[in-house]
């Protein structure tokens, strides 16, 4: 069967048209968020750039068109009227048309049209977009293969009690011959003894049979489980012939000469990540191409090769994927950058200028064209990483080249792992972390001011027992198991009950309503389907003492802080991140009931919603700023609200922070916490 050059690209586009069409029906009917019009532009934009992937250039200048029409809106420059809406629709519509146009299988592979068979690229993100419905099946799969998994263990039950039956309809027939049949009136007839013997011999091959079946479906069963449980992971260098057509094409559209050298392909990785990342590792390149790569002249003068230079390395560091796109280019322009984000000074600190950079609508082109122009590609990065709940880190050299790293966490991975007996609790530990197990004799624990510590290999290293439910491990013996853990530099011992053995795992995600401490990296199931955690060495590692700004935060603390939303879901999380880092806390869930509270109770921090029930977020701050007690009493605003203007009334109000939820980062977090509390 002939191959379809389009048949991912048209998956794509298809549900790219749905979503614009969908947000432009509403754009004139009230009062939009500039949110939405930017959302319509990264949509607009990644349509643009599948389009010039496969070559499809009516599609790509339509796409284009669509930019043109929302992008004077973006920043409320233009209304979104009903005039512009159509002319939005009717372009989707020529788009749709143009779809449909596309040939088939068949007709891709016709002889009458081998030129438009030959120049069409087999659609390289299909490797990930291949799996898209896939993926979702085979979750429901798991899940099947899981409830099996339970069921198995009843029938384990059942054949206990088959055997047991077995046993008691044997002893019958022994005790019968033995006494005879006066001795066992139950058993008066020669018919009733027979059948005694019968139901022994059916009950001996039922249980049998049971048990070679069940050993049979058992193995099947894992075997069956582990297959799809690795078939979700999928290599990175799926996505690699996409990126070097995109580096391809974007160079020829600007008389560039570039190319892409890729490593790491062989990072196994959840293909749902992939998939979200398809969009914004391809723009790394075409940035890398469109702002940094020079144009041949420019860089022998600059006696750098006339073609650039863009490598992608895909990496695990710890228990992140790292995606790091470097470019030998220009470098970034932080003057242009300063500019155009309307800094009145271009000696601004560069992290901040690349942060700014990062939030989207900044562009220092002098002109639009395919690829650059709008201000729109790096907001497609920062959208993604919200999404997998990532980290973005930049550094940039004029006249050297840009460096940009994605850090993603690993939803789902595979990796040897020693199973351990930790309090009680079978769990985890990824085997790249451990350096050695130690039998350690009771009298070799050395204390110090830093806790527990052990002699190993000549050198005093910590020994860590995490706060699990269960017994803490037994130290109090005469002697002890250990697990000598590494992980950047530090070293730690765990004092565990028992060394289990190794096994291959795959590492899943915790559920999303599912608290855990710090130390839980994520969970795995074992062959019986039982949840088992599996422990983040690194967090073991680096956490053994609080580091001296916590301490002195801590000891700061006199009073508790009070965390104030009408969200359940919101007070539980800010509470169990204060309480892990050894804050005392309390929560109220309205601003009215927060001042009785502040009346009765003294308090070193206020943390506060805006958009509440009654009395709103601004109205509980201006209230405390004004109180002869509580006005030196500061208070942070988390929120979801991210615009200027509620920035600004939270300054006039008096708040010491706000923190929007959408770009919430814990450590940040803990750290603005406790400079306040300091202060």
């Amino acid at each position: 069967m002939a191959k379809d050059p389009y048949r991912f690209f048209r998956v794509e586009a298809r549900e790219l048209v749905e979503q614009l069409s969908s947000g432009a029906v509403g754009l004139d009917q009230s009062e939009i968020a500039r949110g939405e019009v930017a959302r319509l532009l990264r949509l607009a934009h990644t349509l643009k750039g599948a389009a010039r992937v496969v070559k499809q250039v009516e599609i790509a200048d339509l796409a284009h068109a669509v930019e043109d029409e929302l992008a004077p809106c973006r920043e409320g420059a233009l209304a979104v009227d009903s005039a512009r809406v159509d002319a939005v629709l009717v372009r989707l519509d020529a788009i749709n048309a143009a779809l449909s146009r596309l040939p088939a299988a068949e007709e891709s592979q016709a002889p009458h049209t081998p030129a438009t068979a030959a120049t069409v690229p087999a659609a390289p993100p299909g490797a990930t977009r291949l799996v898209r419905t896939d993926l979702r099946e085979l979750g429901e799969l798991l899940d099947g293969l899981s409830e099996i998994g339970r069921e198995m263990a009843g029938i384990g039950e059942l054949a206990a009690l088959l055997t047991q039956s077995h046993d008691i309809a044997a002893a019958l027939v022994a005790q019968a011959g033995r006494r005879g049949y006066a001795a066992a009136p139950q058993l008066q007839s020669a018919a009733v003894h027979a059948q005694a013997e019968t139901l022994t011999d059916l009950l001996a091959a039922a249980g049998r049979k049971l048990g070679v079946g069940m050993d049979r479906v058992g193995r099947e069963l894992q075997q069956a489980k582990e297959t799809a449980e690795r078939l979700r992971l999928i290599p990175a260098a799926s996505v690699f012939p996409m990126l070097e057509r995109t580096c391809r094409d974007a160079a020829q559209s600007i008389a560039r000469q570039a190319a892409l050298e890729t490593d790491g392909g062989d990072v196994l990785l959840d293909g749902q990540v992939l998939e979200v990342l398809q969009s914004a590792l391809a723009q790394l390149v075409r940035n890398a191409v469109a702002h940094g790569i020079e144009s041949p002249a420019e860089r022998h003068a600059a006696g750098k090769p006339e073609r650039g230079a863009i490598r992608l390395l895909v990496m695990r560091r710890g228990y992140r994927a790292v995606f790091r796109c470097s470019d030998d280019g220009r470098g970034i322009d932080f003057a242009a950058v300063s500019q155009a984000i309307g800094h009145a000074t271009p000696d601004v600190d560069r992290t901040t200028l690349l942060t700014e950079l990062f939030r989207g609508g900044v562009s220092t082109a002098g002109t639009v064209t395919q690829i650059a122009g709008r201000g729109i590609g790096l907001d497609l990065v920062r959208e993604a990483m919200a999404r997998l709940g990532g980290e973005v880190h930049a550094e940039s050299e004029p006249g050297v080249g840009t460096t940009v790293e994605l850090y993603v966490p690993l939803s789902m991975a595979a990796f040897e792992a020693l199973l351990v007996e930790l309090n009680g609790q079978t769990v985890a530990l990824p085997m790249e972390s451990v350096r050695r197990t130690l039998r350690m004799a009771a009298e070799e624990v050395v204390r110090t001011a830093g806790g527990d510590a052990v002699m190993v290999d000549g050198q005093l290293v910590p020994v860590v027992s995490p706060a699990l439910p269960g017994p803490k491990a037994g130290r109090t013996r005469q002697n002890w198991s250990g697990v000598l853990l590494a992980s950047d530099g530090q070293t730690a011992v765990l004092a565990v009950d028992r060394l289990l053995g190794t096994e291959s795992i795959v590492l899943r995600p915790l559920p999303a309503m599912a608290v855990a401490d710090a130390i839980v990296l994520g969970s795995c199931v074992d062959k019986e389907g039982n949840p088992r955690l599996v422990i983040d060495p690194g967090v073991l590692v680096s956490g053994q003492t609080c580091t001296e700004q916590e301490v002195s935060a801590q000891s700061a603390l006199e009073h508790p802080i009070l965390v104030i939303d009408d969200s359940l879901t919101t007070r539980m999380l800010e509470q169990s991140i204060l309480e892990s880092a050894g804050l005392p806390v309390e929560t109220a869930s309205s601003a009215e009931e927060a001042l009785l509270m502040a009346d009765r109770n003294a308090y070193s921090l206020f943390l506060t919603d805006v958009e509440m029930p009654g009395m709103d977020g601004f109205a509980f701050v201006e209230r405390t700023r004004s109180h002869p007690r509580l006005h030196r009493v500061p208070c942070i605003m988390v929120t979801s609200c991210d615009t200027s203007e509620h920035r600004q009334r939270a300054r006039d109000a008096g708040a010491s922070g706000y923190i929007v939820k959408s770009q919430f980062d814990q450590s940040e977090f803990l750290q603005h916490i406790y400079r306040l509390v300091q202060a």
